[in-house]
């Protein structure tokens, strides 16, 4: 599975932004997908994952702020970020595994800049 992550870029607190994960190469609907996000210095954060098999579970800190979604049609996950804070900047990546795995996610996208600045 690649994955290409977009729509990332600078904002104004309070702002909202939609960032998006394309998928290629596999049936894209077996896979769970997450976002995370990393800031320079700091480990990598959850933020939210989705599959058709389990709950949606969102991180506290995004909670109530952003909403995933997918379209396994355009093989594509969405992640809509409203209420932005300048604590959300980081690099945000979509990830993927199989549905049925309990392992760490196996598929990577590139990373994608989120600004929240004024």
């Amino acid at each position: 599975v690649q994955l290409q992550a977009s729509g990332g870029g600078l904002v104004q607190p309070g702002g909202s932004l939609r960032l998006s994960c394309v998928a290629s190469g596999r049936r894209f609907s077996n896979y769970r997908v997450g976002w995370f996000r990393q800031v320079p210095g700091k480990e990598r954060e959850f933020i939210v994952a989705i599959s058709s098999d389990r709950p949606t579970t969102y991180a506290d800190s995004v909670k109530g702020r952003f909403t995933i979604s997918r379209d396994n049609a355009e093989n594509t996950v969405y992640l809509e970020m409203n209420s932005l804070k300048p604590e959300d900047t980081a690099v945000y990546y979509c990830a993927a595994k199989l549905s049925s795995s309990v392992g760490s996610y196996d598929y990577w996208g590139q990373g994608t800049q989120v600004t929240v600045s004024s």
